[in-house]
């Protein structure tokens, strides 16, 4: 990010709430005389020769300048893009990817198995979950440098903040609990530790930061927990093996990946507790979930099929697919909308997936078995 003379902007956070931040931009200026102040120092002198010989004596006829050629005005370097980051689940590090040169630029130890990342609140950090590890690991999301590492975690397999910004809740995958941190903007100060049942995998909080949903691997079913007071209030049955959970932008459907099925479950919580209503097929694996950014399509990764599906929300059906090779896991989408950056679990590869052309168009080596993918310069949640 350039400095200078300010500009304000309001964004979207990843977890839902409104952030109002000022963007610096340098501009350079060349100086230049117009023709009125060109005249206006002929003037001037004509004065000063009517101090100098005490008469009025006409003034000489004033030049017409010739038209110039137009100066050379600098300009503001493109600012470079902030890099996109691949945890390697199993080799304890994070790969960051240059996303003009499409090279790996360094590789950050971190702890074990890292799965999942996901921004602060004031969008200066980026949390890496090592899950083995049980710790998290913060990094710059502009330069990637290692910022500090806060230790005694349980085992945080998957993230994520409330909206309102006064909670960090992790689901510790292998422990069978989902816990809850209070957030100063600094520390995280456990409050509560919630016994789940089998597996708890992926986590969403509504927009209201009324209600906690995690989805239960190895005993097939979704379960809802008040936030306030860190309670289950509902726990339903779910197709096989369910993983990632994603709530639709009006907050009344979550959409859960079945990877042990071949089908994405769509549920009602519009009122009372989730409710079955819709099985979209999209192919062998469905697994992860990443918006497409345009407030109505949502794209699936089906690790078995090898494809990434397109389902709109409003009308719950799938409207597109594309190839996705190597065991397609996380997704992030790029700031325009058109590409789809791919962590391709099997085959050790950032895949980069343009949905016009609808194939893959670069990939780029990281480590082993890639997952959790992510960048600052994203399409809208």
């Amino acid at each position: 990010m350039t400095s200078g003379d300010k500009l304000w902007c309001t964004r979207t956070h990843q977890c839902g709430a409104q952030i109002h931040c000022t963007h610096s931009r340098k501009w350079w200026f060349v100086k230049r005389n117009s023709f009125e102040q060109r005249r206006a120092a002929l003037v001037l002198i004509g004065w000063a020769g009517v101090a100098a010989t005490g008469a009025f004596a006409a003034p000489p006829a004033t030049p017409v300048p010739a038209a110039a050629a137009p100066l050379p005005v600098a300009n503001t370097p493109p600012a470079k893009l902030p890099p996109i980051f691949v945890l390697n689940s199993l080799d304890a590090s994070v790969s960051v990817i240059d996303p003009e040169r499409w090279v790996e630029t360094q590789r950050i130890p971190t702890g074990k198995e890292p799965h999942h990342l996901y921004l602060t609140p004031d969008e200066k950090s980026l949390i890496v979950a090592n899950a083995l590890g049980d710790s998290l690991t913060f990094l710059d999301p502009r330069t990637a440098q290692v910022q500090r590492v806060v230790r005694d975690i349980s085992d945080p397999y998957h993230l994520r903040f409330s909206p309102d910004m006064k909670w960090l809740v992790t689901a510790a995958n292998r422990l069978d609990h989902i816990d809850f941190y209070r957030w100063d903007g600094q520390q995280p100060v456990l409050a509560k530790r919630v016994s789940t049942g089998k597996t708890p995998s992926h986590l969403w909080i509504d927009a209201r930061s009324a209600t906690l949903y995690s989805t239960m691997q190895d005993s097939d079913e979704l379960v809802a927990i008040d936030m306030a007071t860190q309670v289950i209030t509902a726990r339903v049955r779910t197709g096989a093996m369910p993983a990632d959970i994603y709530g639709s932008p009006d907050g009344k459907r979550l959409y859960i990946g079945l990877t042990g099925s071949d089908s994405v479950e769509v549920f009602d919580i519009s009122a009372g507790p989730p409710r079955n209503m819709a099985l979209i097929k999209t192919g062998k694996g469905a697994h992860a979930f990443r918006a497409a950014g345009d407030k109505r399509h949502l794209y699936v990764s089906n690790r078995v099929a090898n494809t990434i599906g397109k389902i709109d929300m409003q009308t719950q059906q799938l409207v597109d697919t594309y190839p996705a090779p190597g065991g397609p896991d996380c997704m992030e989408v790029s700031a325009d909308g058109r590409y789809i950056y791919l962590s391709s679990r099997w085959a050790r590869k950032l895949s980069v997936i343009d949905t016009v052309e609808k194939k893959v168009v670069r990939q780029v080596n990281v480590g082993k078995s890639p997952h959790g993918v992510w960048t600052l310069a994203h399409a809208p949640r």
